[in-house]
């Protein structure tokens, strides 16, 4: 029997379950990998709006990752709703002492109802603690801009925002497109080659948690052994397949359909 592939998730939860924790697990499982997850932060939320978060407290959060290291393990992790800068304090000691080397770190900071995620005191500890211990970070372009502090209007401002993470830290980045107009163009940057991964741009308001898919993806396929770069191709496929068979839950921004390949109409 084929050795089982393990994620770990560490993000906050999503009360309608369409990003956050819910959805990193749901990405796991369609991709065959078997999921865990630590709670960082729980919030109210549905297809509208985010209507309370509570934060965890860090020794909390500690203690989740601790049970899930010392026993399951996790062979890929990635990290989305950190908070604040205690929370990113703790998950970046702990992914140290657990020398977790395959992470994924999705920078999320606002909701697709626009709510605020990260408090704007973290962004120094994300970048400065977090982020050199990612192999890939998968900002969108607000998310880069804040990262880097430039404005990102063309190309040539997203492979410097791409080059900036790489000189903080990270081994490589994808800056995501769906913020730009025309395709749905991601920039991978190692350090060394840029690459563009680019699809047809899909019409929907089916799109909350595409972050937290996308970035659940590539831990997905890096915890099966796939390098980063075949990791990124293999998660913009599956996260454009999953807008693309979206389908309306609530009155807002409904979820991607992360089982698509396995539901019949």
């Amino acid at each position: 029997m084929k050795p089982l592939a393990k994620a770990l998730t560490i993000a906050g939860s999503d009360s309608g379950a369409g990003a956050g924790i819910q959805a990193d697990i749901k990405t796991f499982a369609a991709l065959g990998v078997y999921g865990t997850s630590v709670i960082t932060a729980i919030t109210a939320q549905n297809t509208i709006e985010v209507t309370k978060i509570f934060e965890l407290d860090p020794r909390l959060v500690a203690a989740q990752i601790d049970a899930v290291a010392e026993d399951i393990g996790a062979h890929a992790v990635k990290t989305g709703m950190l908070a604040n800068s205690r929370i990113i304090l703790t998950v970046a000691s702990k992914i140290r002492e657990y020398n977790m080397k395959k992470l994924v770190v999705d920078p999320v900071m606002v909701a697709k109802s626009g709510d605020l995620l990260l408090r704007k005191e973290a962004i120094a500890a994300l970048r400065a603690r977090l982020i050199p211990l990612a192999a890939v970070v998968t900002p969108n372009i607000p998310e880069a801009e804040e990262l880097t502090g430039m404005r990102i209007t063309t190309a040539r401002d997203v492979e410097r925002a791409a080059s900036l993470l790489i000189e903080m830290g990270a081994r490589s980045v994808v800056i995501k497109g769906g913020h730009r107009k025309g395709a749905a163009v991601d920039v991978f940057y190692d350090g060394g080659t840029f690459h563009q991964f680019s699809s047809r741009r899909i019409r929907t308001r089916h799109t909350h948690g595409t972050g937290c898919t996308f970035s659940a993806a590539i831990a997905a396929y890096l915890a099966r052994g796939e390098n980063v770069h075949t990791a990124v191709a293999r998660a913009k496929e599956f996260t454009t397949e999953a807008i693309r068979h979206g389908f309306a839950v609530g009155a807002g921004h409904s979820p991607t359909h992360h089982f698509h390949r396995f539901w019949h109409k």
